[in-house]
């Protein structure tokens, strides 16, 4: 039994086989599909789990509540690594009404086909369990329409569904106070980077909605509980969502053979001799693109290179492109480079998407390679990163 506070229990399951959160992004340590139960006159779950894991929730919660029945479900998300146990849940707790808002119900009925036994919140009304009442505060967009919050005022506690999640499993502790967070920071900016990125004014917004409420204990749905660490963490939301960065550099290349990426190499070391400590260099032939968003949310410098590839641009950089403009990120420095064997393209394609979908400030003069290093092309490599070593150390 794994209680968080009084009459607080956390029911949830790790996901160590799942190798793509989404189908999209790599887990190499796991996820955690997180559920709460607060015991009281009335028992309350807060969210479900991805219905793969029922049998293990089931257990979990009998673990806590035994033969009691569930009186109540709080939705806070529908996606389904939260809410496709709901089928279930009501086939082993016929009784139970579930809560959420009007657009949480839409979605339910268009997922499971479940229209009955439901109770409609709205932004600012509360519940009481008993000794435990929960206030509910509506999050739309944070990161799907139907997001809310709920807060528990006598212990505090707020369950925030996707907000303040992060991607690695749980190794037995379950607040942090018990366990060490290190591997858990990273993941967390990347986390936000590729699930939240594009929704920073919504998560400004949520932030602002429960600005004034006392909050002791974060109960995410992905990670651990926050309690020791809670102001790191809504610092870290806070900072993100207004795209806030530190003066460092990410690189991010294609290669074929090896040649794009020996630019970036000269480009890396030139923007640290002149000074950056902080420089992400990435290969996308082997490093998975959501790597490269993680570290964009963390520095405020940005440059791209790639080979020209079937008169295009090499496809895992095209991937890279399309990420980024669907992120909406603000306030960047970027400067490009690319390389040919006969017919010129990247450079031009890098281009034309920081002009017309990105907008970030443009940085340094392009670099053009023609089939491999010369004097000439070194020369402007390192021209280059120094432009954008002195542009970031402006900043400072």
């Amino acid at each position: 039994m794994k209680k968080i506070a009084d009459q607080v229990y956390y029911v949830g399951v790790n996901d160590l086989n799942k190798r793509l959160f989404e189908g999209l992004w790599p887990i190499p340590e796991g996820v955690t599909y997180n559920s709460y139960l607060v015991v009281d006159e009335k028992v309350c779950l807060m969210d479900t789990v991805e219905i793969d894991f029922y049998p293990q929730f089931l257990a979990n919660i009998r673990e806590v509540i035994g033969d009691r029945p569930i009186d109540y479900v709080v939705i806070h998300h529908m996606e389904p690594d939260h809410s496709s146990s709901l089928s279930l849940l009501r086939k082993f707790y016929p009784d139970v009404k579930i809560i959420g808002n009007k657009k949480t119900f839409d979605m339910m009925k268009g997922f499971y086909g479940i229209t009955d036994g439901a109770i409609e919140i709205k932004n600012g009304d509360s519940l009481s369990l008993g000794r435990h009442t929960l206030n509910f505060y509506l999050t739309p967009m944070l990161h799907w329409p139907e997001t809310m919050v709920s807060v528990d005022i006598n212990v505090n506690v707020a369950f925030t569904g996707d907000a303040f999640g992060c991607f690695g499993s749980l190794n037995g502790g379950i607040l942090d106070d018990h366990i060490d967070t290190e591997k858990y920071w990273l993941e967390m900016i990347r986390y936000y980077s590729n699930i939240v990125g594009r929704y920073g004014t919504p998560v400004q917004n949520a932030l602002k909605k429960i600005s004034g409420v006392q909050l002791d204990y974060l109960c995410t749905t992905h990670g651990p509980v926050w309690h020791k660490h809670l102001p790191k963490v809504v610092d870290m939301y806070d900072r993100m969502s207004k795209y806030d960065a530190e003066p460092g550099l990410v690189i991010a290349y294609g290669t074929m053979y090896g040649n794009t990426g020996h630019m970036a190499e000269v480009i890396a070391e030139a923007a640290s001799q002149a000074g950056i400590e902080n420089i992400s260099l990435i290969n996308l032939s082997k490093t998975h693109y959501s790597y490269v968003l993680r570290d964009m949310f963390r520095y405020k410098g940005l440059i791209l290179g790639a080979p020209t590839y079937n008169n295009s641009i090499y496809p895992k950089m095209e991937h890279l492109l399309s990420a980024i403009a669907n992120r909406d990120m603000k306030n960047r420095y970027m400067g490009w480079f690319g390389s040919f064997s006969w017919a010129s393209k990247a450079v031009s394609i890098l281009k034309d998407w920081n002009e017309n979908k990105f907008h970030f400030e443009p940085v340094g003069e392009p670099v053009e390679m023609k089939q491999s290093m010369n004097e000439d092309v070194r020369a402007k490599c390192v021209a280059l990163g120094q432009s954008m070593a002195k542009k970031l150390l402006n900043e400072e």
